[in-house]
């Protein structure tokens, strides 16, 4: 089939500014600065990957990045960090193709940390504590809910999670986001931070089919005293509180460090689930792919020093909202022609296009540095 209509750089930028001007109350009214021009500045920073001071020195007809800064911080308030997060999950659930809500949805749930070194006590009381990575203990944390259907995959759901939220608020507060949706849910799919006692005694009361992986603790006793014979199998399992939950146990065969294969047990704890070992393995490894949406979030990942945590949940959703629309875009673009259930075309329109169209598009608005001042002659140095 001849293709008759093109996606253009002009079209994709559309979007983004429509979607982002119709659900964040970011506003400027400036005789220089508007709000247009905010948010083609975070563009231009989110798909070089640079700071916003970096991307207004490269656009010439733009505001100074202290100006842009100036109004960000003015209306990101931390105290509306909650009403902040709610324009954020309606911009990332804006126009969801249709066909998602007639089938019910696998989902995964993850947390995602972003270092913190700062030192004072006040906006410590913003960060999380956690194991000692990239030089610190501390760090700006959130929560998503990524949905897995087909070729899409999107993030419906964030959440700010400050250090006084349980891991059992947290999951409440991305559920009750998606049931607002009115997503069908068929099975969550939960790593090792949100198995705990308390989640499972929720999801088993709310009928909610789910898998969570289970840490393998004990020496003699616990779960360690599961891993045992020749191959998977399901079995009950008591915890110390007394909360009885099925395990599987799958026996796999990993590479170790001299190059032979080893035998490694992984524990999952499923509620009102019959899978057998092998398809629960097989299926919580869909599980991954929201580690990849934080993979592909570090390249639309708007760098900032700012002490502001509002800000700095703001830029990593904004980094998510991109992620999403370009999913949207591929979708409704970049099918795969031909009989059966529609497919993706991976190559047609990959998120390094998606990127350089979006930056390209504002370029030609407000045009690019092309040179520097010299005191020399290029001419005499250079020809």
């Amino acid at each position: 089939m001849i293709p008759e209509y093109e996606l253009k750089a002009q079209d994709i930028h559309h979007v983004a500014l429509q979607n982002a001007k119709k659900h964040f109350s970011l506003t400027a009214n400036g005789y220089q600065c508007d709000t247009d021009m905010i948010f083609n500045i975070l563009f231009k920073a989110a798909t070089d990957c640079v700071s916003i001071e970096t991307a207004c020195n490269d656009l010439l007809n733009t505001a100074s990045s202290n100006r842009v800064r100036e109004h960000l911080n003015e209306q990101l308030d931390v105290c509306y960090l909650r009403e902040q997060e709610c324009e954020m999950n309606r911009a990332l659930a804006e126009k969801i193709p249709d066909e998602i809500f007639e089938q019910k949805l696998e989902v995964a749930f993850d947390f995602h940390d972003e270092p913190f070194y700062g030192k004072t006590l006040e906006l410590r009381t913003y960060t999380c504590r956690g194991k000692a990575k990239k030089g610190t203990t501390h760090f700006f944390r959130i929560a998503s809910a990524y949905v897995i259907w087909r070729d899409i995959r999107l993030t419906l759901a964030v959440t700010y999670v400050l250090p006084e939220d349980t891991t059992l608020e947290v999951l409440k507060r991305l559920l009750f986001r998606l049931k607002h949706l009115k997503l069908r849910l068929n099975a969550a799919y939960l790593d090792k931070g949100f198995c705990s006692t308390a989640i499972i005694r929720y999801l088993t009361a709310q009928n909610q089919p789910a898998i969570l992986a289970c840490a393998i603790r004990g020496k003699n006793g616990g779960t360690r005293a599961l891993c045992k014979g020749g191959k998977s199998y399901r079995t009950s399992y008591t915890f110390t509180d007394g909360t009885k939950a099925t395990l599987v146990l799958k026996l796999t065969l990993v590479p170790g460090k001299n190059g032979k294969r080893r035998r490694k047990w992984l524990a999952y704890v499923v509620i009102h689930l019959d899978w057998t070992p092998k398809k629960v393995y097989k299926r919580y490894r869909r599980r991954f792919g929201i580690e990849c949406s934080y993979r592909m979030l570090r390249l639309v990942r708007i760098f900032t020093t700012s002490k502001n945590p509002a800000l700095r949940f703001f830029l990593l959703g904004f980094g998510l909202l991109l992620i999403n629309i370009w999913v949207r875009l591929r979708w409704h673009f970049s099918r795969r022609q031909g009989p059966g259930p529609k497919r993706v075309d991976p190559a047609q329109f990959r998120f390094n296009r998606f990127t350089s169209f979006l930056r390209r598009a504002i370029e030609l608005i407000y045009g690019v540095v092309m040179s520097i001042s010299t005191t020399r002659s290029p001419e005499i140095v250079i020809y």
